[in-house]
């Protein structure tokens, strides 16, 4: 089966172009987008990290080595259309324009984390697994009922396909010819829990066969195949041809989250050598070097506003006002119901020292 799903790559490892009709697509500017916006998101990913040991903020998940996937698909959206994030693709979130310090106030459990700019359709993280893949349906399907032109992107990975709302995503969208792109980014490991345990399939692109889409698998870490095989699935969905699935192989460095000890479970030693060798961020620096692109300058420049832009950011989420307890009771229901109305009385009537007994005596 893996033989019918081959992995399509445009740049190889050491930064060379992999076919002739490639050629002209992989140009100077296009490399030199990519790379600024891998290193932008990159280093944002250490910066949250960094805040999360330090208690600056909650937990959180790391994405370092999928930032060709995040990067690649998040350009090849247009404007008006939707993203459907999982908890760990807050990369391809800032690289669609989402707000730096939002994100950050989500990982700091800030409601306003889930707020995306004006004009923005990007929907607040998918915490459950794959919970989002049928929500990405309803608004692609919400469109082409509108007659538009818009088109949606899911973002999940490899143990989301062992949940139901896998199937019924794919399968709704299927049905209706939905213009949804279900984008996957298989890491190998359902946090500690590698790919040949959890599924019989050698690939999750195969899986479309099942609903009669397109499936292709993909260079998760070679940010060209990904950016332009992404854009063909949206291009067909705009044209009312339907979903597409894709599977694009990569690898995640570090934890499931900052909660999570990777050692326990998966050989660390690999990920090193990975970084040497099919690491995204390093394949495009040596593309730039293979054809004269490459400006130590700029990219020094580069790198010194990606870790500017990402101080404020955090400046900005550390000066924001404290937070009102009132929103946990307020925001569940149009109408409180009496249970969170209780609730809410005895949270306020304990933090002026009133016990719970005495509550309920009054």
């Amino acid at each position: 089966m893996e033989n019918q799903f081959p992995i399509t790559k445009w740049v190889d490892e050491n930064g060379n172009i992999t076919g002739e009709d490639y050629k002209e697509m992989v140009t100077e500017e296009l490399a030199r987008t990519f790379y600024q916006h891998m290193i932008r998101i990159r280093t944002f990913d250490k910066k949250g990290i960094s805040l999360q040991r330090q208690g600056r903020i909650g937990t959180y998940a790391p994405y370092e080595g999928q930032e060709a996937s995040q990067v690649g698909s998040a350009l090849a959206l247009e404007t008006e259309d939707w993203m459907f994030p999982s908890y760990r693709d807050h990369g391809a979130a800032m690289t669609f324009g989402h707000s730096l310090r939002n994100i950050l106030l989500f990982w700091n459990g800030r409601n306003e984390g889930c707020i995306p700019p004006e004009g923005k359709n990007i929907s607040p993280p998918g915490i459950p697994i794959a919970t989002q893949l049928p929500h990405a349906v309803g608004a692609a399907f919400a469109e082409k009922r509108k007659g538009t032109k818009n088109a949606a992107i899911v973002y999940f990975g490899d143990g989301a396909t062992s949940e139901g709302d896998f199937h019924e995503g794919l399968n709704m969208a299927s049905v209706f010819e939905a213009p949804v792109v279900f984008f996957n980014q298989n890491n190998r490991y359902a946090i500690s829990v590698p790919m040949e345990k959890q599924m019989k399939t050698k690939t999750i692109a195969q899986k479309a066969l099942a609903y009669d889409i397109p499936g292709i698998r993909i260079d998760g870490n070679d940010v060209f195949a990904v950016y332009f095989e992404t854009l063909k699935a949206m291009d067909r969905a705009r044209a009312g041809e339907g979903p597409t699935l894709i599977e694009a192989v990569t690898w995640r460095y570090g934890a499931h989250t900052t909660a999570d000890d990777p050692t326990k479970y998966r050989d660390q030693m690999e990920s090193e050598r990975k970084r040497e060798e099919t690491d995204p961020v390093l394949r495009v620096e040596r593309l730039l070097k293979n054809n004269g692109w490459f400006d130590e300058a700029w990219a020094e420049r580069m790198q010194k506003q990606a870790a500017e832009e990402v101080d404020a950011a955090v400046a900005e989420m550390e000066s924001f006002p404290p937070a009102d307890p009132a929103d946990i009771f307020d925001h569940v229901f149009a109408e409180p119901t009496w249970q969170l109305q209780q609730q809410k009385q005895e949270y306020f009537q304990a933090k002026k020292g009133v016990p719970v007994w005495n509550q309920q005596q009054q």
